[in-house]
């Protein structure tokens, strides 16, 4: 079985590709996979959807 978890990242305006990797890493730690990341008509990240076996 799996679980999913959304969060809407605040990267704020300095060194967001530091920060977005800061998240990515913290969470591959703790067994979450990226399945998507959705940004609006800006370019900025709104939600990153991960996906991880429920029973670990």
């Amino acid at each position: 079985m799996k679980e999913y978890k959304a969060i809407t990242p605040a990267l704020g305006m300095r060194n967001k590709v530091g920060k977005l990797e800061d998240i990515l890493n913290k969470h591959a730690k703790d067994g979450w996979n990226v399945i998507t990341i959705t940004a609006n008509q800006l370019g900025a990240i709104v939600y990153i959807i991960f996906e991880r076996n429920k029973n670990r």
